[in-house]
């Protein structure tokens, strides 16, 4: 299925795809074929990736700097693709997160949770969208959740009422979009560790025996994400419209995930809010 050349002339854009995740599925994508542009906030960090991934697999990547958490940037973001040639798929997988007990959360730091993992989806979806329609020209957006979309997940509440919202506006535009040419596909991935979310999840302290209780006995690797993101997205899927897979080992047939932190202390949740101010 994953002959050379599956993703061949397909123009995808990978939000946050200058790490993590983001990162090992631009790295799949353009090893099948596909030509690259990857966003994010730090330029120096996407041109690092993209030169590694050039190396690595020849082909091309752009990288553009943009905050997708403002509406006008993205639609300067999408101006200059376009110029270029028109996207085929959108991949959604920049997101903010970390653990709190929600009667702490200030407005702010909801905020800073909601707007690129929400917003930022929306804004991208809906840039890319529009731009479909008028060219008439059809696309893929591939939106990356959580299985708290299934479970909920305490102490994780903004991020896991986000990670619903896309995937309520995943369902409805493949509705309304695929008449139009246009297909709405998401992956709620279980326990994938990556640098960023790991320090902001799964900070010293917590349970440490978490991926020996996962079904499967281990954590997931980022190849096997990347691969079913590949899937998704081509054309081998054209008839996977408005679906959400699942990719965690079977974990949250299990469990929620953070069953530990209902047994910490007051103090140990000073130290947490501590620490993420002093970062």
């Amino acid at each position: 299925m994953f002959e050379t050349g599956l993703l061949k002339d397909k123009r995808i854009l990978v939000t946050g795809g200058g790490s993590g995740l983001g990162a090992a599925m631009a790295h799949r994508f353009l090893a099948l074929g596909a030509e690259l542009v990857i966003c994010g906030r730090k330029l120096d960090r996407l041109e690092a990736a993209a030169s590694k991934m050039r190396e690595e697999n020849g082909g091309k990547v752009t990288t553009i700097a943009c905050d997708i958490r403002d509406g006008t940037a993205v639609e300067s973001m999408m101006d200059a693709i376009w110029r270029g040639a028109p996207l085929d798929i959108l991949v959604n997988n920049a997101a903010a997160t970390f653990i709190a007990q929600s009667e702490h959360l200030s407005f702010r730091a909801a905020d800073a949770i909601l707007a690129p993992t929400l917003h930022g989806a929306m804004y991208c979806t809906l840039a890319a969208g529009k731009r479909w329609i008028d060219g008439k020209h059809g696309g893929v957006v591939l939106s990356i959740l959580s299985t708290s979309t299934i479970t909920g997940r305490a102490f994780t509440v903004p991020s896991a009422m986000a990670k619903s919202a896309v995937l309520a506006m995943t369902k409805s535009l493949a509705v309304e979009w695929g008449p139009k040419g246009i297909r709405t596909v998401a992956i709620a991935s279980g326990p994938f560790p990556t640098a960023g979310a790991s320090g902001q999840l799964r900070p010293e302290g917590r349970d440490e025996g978490w991926a020996a209780r996962n079904p499967m006995g281990r954590a997931g690797e980022h190849p096997e994400l990347a691969d079913l993101a590949s899937f998704l997205v081509s054309d081998r899927a054209g008839y996977i419209n408005g679906e959400m897979v699942v990719i965690d080992g079977g974990a949250h047939l299990r469990s929620s995930g953070v069953e530990d932190l209902l047994r910490w202390t007051d103090a140990q949740w000073a130290e947490q809010r501590a620490a993420r101010s002093r970062a």
